[in-house]
């Protein structure tokens, strides 16, 4: 079976991870969460194989250069992200749709190849004072990393009206049954 995939895009920050695992906890009949692939490091808590595909930097090139993944990119200076196309067809193998948490670019290249089949769902945080806020509030990153996150999330807020969907993520629990509306009605058409 190939089926849909829904797509959730956001800077770093915006708040699409925690709707995704709203989603993933309320329908877990209906969608798989496709596990992308990175070069960066686990941070702690992270499982290999659940949150990510942890694999080293020759490791990925070597895959891309065997045509393995959908969409990659190199998301911060030499760490790479990118999703295989075997996580996909696994999740469609058990009869089930894919929900993504990717980054802008990665998001936007899934729509392109899959149009139709696709709805890419853009979080739009309040603010991007808001959005360095909650950055710094993890407190999993140093200032030089939060800096370039927070100037890869400027550009990455001027995307969004490319997108299906534009989510703004000013209350937590409005975003989440508005992001629930919208899986359930695009899983249901045909």
């Amino acid at each position: 079976m190939e089926g849909k995939l829904v797509i959730f895009s956001a800077p770093s920050g915006a708040g699409k991870t925690t709707i995704v695992k709203h989603l993933l906890a309320e329908h877990p009949d209906k969608i798989s969460f496709s596990i992308s692939a990175s070069t960066r490091q686990p941070r702690t808590g992270e499982i290999d194989g659940k949150d990510y595909y942890f694999i080293s930097k020759e490791e990925f090139l070597h895959r891309v250069a065997k045509k393995e993944f959908i969409e990659f990119e190199e998301v911060y200076s030499g760490t790479f992200y990118g999703t295989l196309r075997a996580e996909v067809d696994r999740i469609w193998a058990t009869g089930k749709h894919v929900i993504f948490d990717i980054d802008v670019e990665g998001g936007l290249h899934l729509k392109r190849k899959f149009e139709d089949r696709a709805l890419a769902v853009f979080v739009q945080p309040p603010s991007l004072d808001v959005l360095t806020q909650r950055l710094r509030g993890r407190g999993t990153d140093s200032e030089e990393k939060l800096r370039e996150r927070v100037v890869k999330a400027e550009k990455e807020l001027g995307y969004a009206e490319r997108f299906d969907v534009i989510l703004h993520n000013d209350d937590l629990e409005k975003a989440c049954t508005e992001a629930e509306r919208l899986l359930l009605d695009f899983l249901s058409k045909t």
